[in-house]
């Protein structure tokens, strides 16, 4: 991997897209081809979020699209941003990612949501007798700790697993997490890239109840963004009317593949349509190297945050690829 200057570090949050009139296959090839760019680039990991039941994100067996990419990568720390704890046993997340750590060792990341990454009834098929509202995540959690690194009173073990130390994160978009990250002594990150209107407040959760641990001595926030990057600014908001068609299609109850980028938005959504997409985006980058690296410098000064995870969620992978390599340039300095 490319050691750049001491510049806050830049991540990847890949959501696997499957584009209108492609399918899975192309997306995880997508995937390897992106992984290996920016690990060349410099970035610090490359994350995958579970999702079910979405014709859209392919990235559903997350565990096993996280081998993938770790084994076509050399250095790169790969991870899950995040894995659904409340859909699983913590055993057997214990023992993928055990498996994971000791494939690739140094190398796996472990990130924790609670939310169900689906539909009610596509959590229900998932958990059959579990609970489906994530009050037992803390419990989930502990239970999930204890395989890593048993106290003696367990007899069931993970395996692979035990001692191993997978770097443990819980993601959120409220302050539940915030504060059991906090209280954990854990890092945190925050969906900002879909869920801004919660940032600020769940940064100063967390830092304000943090308290240190043999992880972490202080607190360290990390939070998602979406960064469209092209040689105009016109060029990239173009690009993006991919993500904003997706997410106009989310909040109509419609989700699907990703929509190949339009001339004109507006007929496609209603002003109140066109407010709740831009409220969602908040977070959101788009323009040339220039632009979109003033506009995250802004977020930054505004969020304290240590690490930024871009998403780019556009049609074409060569934009992606070329969307990234931008980015890399303009944030490094090269």
């Amino acid at each position: 991997m490319t050691v750049r200057n001491n510049q806050m570090p830049l991540s990847v949050l890949d959501l696997a897209p499957i584009v209108e009139g492609s399918n899975a296959q192309t997306s995880f090839k997508n995937s390897v081809e992106l992984a290996r760019h920016v690990e060349s680039l410099g970035f610090t990991r490359y994350w995958l979020a579970e999702h079910h039941n979405m014709t859209g994100i392919a990235s559903s067996a997350t565990s096993v699209v996280i081998g993938h990419i770790a084994g076509a990568t050399k250095s790169i720390r790969v991870g899950s941003g995040g894995i659904m704890l409340p859909n699983h046993a913590p055993l057997v997340i214990a023992e993928q990612f055990g498996t994971l750590e000791s494939l690739y060792p140094g190398r796996i990341d472990l990130g924790l949501g609670r939310a169900p990454g689906s539909d009610q009834l596509t959590a229900a098929a998932l958990r059959r007798e579990r609970k489906t509202g994530g009050e037992d995540f803390p419990n989930q959690l502990a239970e999930l700790r204890s395989y890593f690194h048993p106290d003696g009173t367990t007899r069931v073990k993970a395996v692979p697993g035990e001692g191993l130390d997978v770097p443990i994160w819980l993601l959120g978009s409220s302050g539940f997490s915030a504060k059991l990250s906090a209280e954990q002594g854990l890092p945190f990150a925050f969906a900002s890239h879909f869920s801004p209107d919660y940032t600020l407040p769940a940064l100063q959760i967390y830092r304000s109840s943090f308290k240190p641990s043999e992880h972490l001595e202080k607190p360290y926030a990390m939070i998602g963004v979406n960064v469209i990057a092209a040689d105009s600014d016109e060029e990239a908001e173009y690009l993006a009317t991919s993500i904003q068609q997706q997410f106009l299609n989310l909040i109509r109850g419609n989700p699907g593949q990703l929509k190949p980028p339009v001339e004109d938005m507006d007929s496609l959504w209603s002003e109140y349509e066109k407010h709740v997409v831009a409220q969602q985006l908040k977070y959101t980058v788009t323009g040339n190297a220039e632009t979109v690296k003033k506009k995250l410098e802004a977020i930054v000064e505004e969020t304290q945050a240590d690490e930024l995870i871009v998403n780019t969620h556009v049609y074409d992978q060569q934009a992606r690829l070329k969307s990234y390599q931008i980015l890399a340039d303009a944030w490094f300095g090269q």
